[in-house]
């Protein structure tokens, strides 16, 4: 039986998501790929499991958000104030566990990443996806936990480290599944465009 997969995503406003990218492709173009993105995650959820939540800030109001709620069958929820480890716990928290969750950025993730995800979590307290640039793109819980959310320096190059530093104090066992990457700035883009697997997703960037 698969699990429940919360996916944590903004309302698609031009200039608040995919900032970093918007200095390549301009604040549009960088909210149109967010948009597909976003799609292409809840579309991979969906194809693993029943149990879709979407976890959203600032608000649910945004129609956009709704219509994709309502198409993938994803229950919405407002994401609570905070760092983004208050987030995600308060996250867990509100769905109970174990869940996986994961972002609207890392295209990769699809049925097969979390089934290998949810089979990680068949011994282990903990399960993260790392991502290439230090963080981590998926983590999944078997009961809910401060550590991996405490103290973390959260989009920087030090989260995966320190969180299974954190995870290794507080006695936590943590398994680690193959690292992926996701789609951040310029350069990521490029490489994704190379792969030639994505077009649908990238044939409308500049």
């Amino acid at each position: 039986m698969s699990l429940p997969v919360i996916v944590m995503a903004k309302a698609p406003v031009p200039g608040t998501v995919k900032t970093r990218l918007a200095a390549s492709l301009g604040a549009e173009a960088a909210c149109d790929l967010y948009r597909r993105l976003l799609r292409h995650t809840l579309a991979n959820a969906a194809a693993y499991t029943e149990q879709l939540h979407l976890h959203v800030s600032p608000d649910a109001e945004h129609p956009e958000l709704q219509a994709l709620a309502a198409e993938f069958n994803a229950q919405l929820s407002v994401q609570c104030p905070g760092d983004l480890g208050a987030r995600m716990q308060h996250a867990f928290t509100q769905l109970g566990t174990p869940a996986l969750l994961i972002g609207s950025d890392c295209p990769f993730l699809d049925a097969e990443q979390l089934r290998r995800a949810e089979h990680s979590l068949r011994h282990s307290d903990i399960t993260l996806t790392p991502s290439d640039d230090g963080g981590y793109v998926l983590i999944g819980l078997n009961r809910v936990h401060t550590a991996p959310f405490t103290d973390i320096a959260w989009s920087t190059p030090q989260v995966l480290a320190q969180s299974q530093r954190a995870c290794q104090r507080s006695g936590l066992s943590l398994t680690l599944n193959p690292s992926l990457w996701d789609i951040d700035d310029g350069a990521d883009l490029q490489r994704l465009r190379a792969l030639q697997k994505f077009d649908s997703l990238v044939a409308e960037c500049p």
